[in-house]
């Protein structure tokens, strides 16, 4: 029989023997203090994410063939919200898990392209001529980017005016998803970065998709923003795309230090259920130091939290 400290301690004291009894009293009084502690300890816990019950994450199987691709555009309307840094990593951590995987900078300020060490004012033709010129094809816009298995078609601020070009276009909800056609073959998964807007960029974007990625980041002004986003997928969804659908909602920029992050993930989970990622994008200066690097998390900091949870994503991703 196990003997707890307390009478091994008397023991020792009064070099007398205690009766069996008593020491069994003394054990289960010891075994009944730890499980309160525990039952204290569980119960002051405030964090949310550790608190959720998470779904087990296996490892994608490898693929034998490629295509065609899966298109996933990561949406919000609010900016700086995690969109390109989540466009950036999960496309390079579905890379590493052996897919073929296609970025679209679909943004005039080209943070995209920019994030992955490519200087969008030096380049000759962008997803802007690929939108507008009949005589630009994907291959003439394409860049291998320095993750292999991942490719990227660039953007500048060209691509500002395409909102006003397009008006006067037939089907001009359906532009990009022509643009990009001839190589959906070629891929497994295509990520759109949208622009922070519900603009016509925006709704070619969801034309073309098959899902939508909604980046939140942890903060109550993004929280009001996310019901009129869904108002636009279903829009488009009923009058546009009827293969969209919302892949799920991914907290970002979290931060479990402050209440008001926590309330905000709470929120988000009571509202959306199912639909909000297990996997957490925790703030890091990792992120920062990355666009300067010009190239994932997973390449410049592979160990770092920050890179493993985008590998979690990834593997959610798939499995959805």
């Amino acid at each position: 029989m196990l003997t707890s400290a307390h009478s091994l301690a008397d023991e020792r004291r009064g070099g007398r023997t205690v009766d069996p009894a008593q020491r069994a009293r003394a054990d289960a009084a010891d075994k009944a203090g730890i499980a309160a502690g525990s039952a204290r300890a569980v119960s002051k816990s405030t964090d949310p994410v550790q608190n959720r019950r998470k779904r087990p994450l296996l490892d994608p199987p490898r693929l034998d063939r490629h295509g065609p691709a899966r298109i996933v555009a990561l949406c919000n309307q609010k900016g700086g919200v995690g969109k390109t840094t989540t466009a950036i990593n999960l496309g390079a951590a579905l890379a590493e898990f052996g897919r073929r995987v296609l970025l679209v900078d679909f943004d005039p300020q080209g943070a995209l392209s920019v994030g992955l060490g490519v200087q969008p004012y030096e380049l000759e033709r962008t997803v802007y001529n690929l939108l507008l010129e009949r005589s630009v094809t994907v291959d003439d816009v394409l860049i291998k980017t320095r993750v292999p298995g991942m490719d990227l078609l660039p953007s500048n601020i060209d691509l500002s005016a395409a909102d006003v070009q397009l008006v006067n276009e037939v089907a001009r909800e359906q532009t990009l998803a022509r643009a990009i056609a001839p190589i959906v073959p070629d891929y497994d998964l295509i990520l759109i970065d949208c622009q922070p807007s519900l603009g016509l960029l925006t709704v070619n974007a969801l034309t073309a998709a098959h899902g939508v990625i909604v980046p939140l980041e942890c903060e109550y002004f993004s929280l009001r923003g996310v019901a009129l986003l869904i108002d636009t997928i279903e829009r488009v969804r009923d009058r546009l795309n009827p293969h969209l659908h919302l892949e799920g909602i991914l907290a970002t920029m979290y931060d479990s230090r402050t209440v008001h992050a926590r309330e905000v993930f709470t929120r988000v989970l009571e509202r959306w259920g199912d639909l909000v990622f297990d996997t957490v994008i925790s703030r890091t200066v990792r992120f920062p130091e990355t666009t300067v690097a010009g190239e994932p998390i997973t390449t410049w900091a592979p160990s770092s939290a920050g890179a493993q949870a985008y590998r979690d994503l990834a593997r959610e991703v798939l499995a959805r």
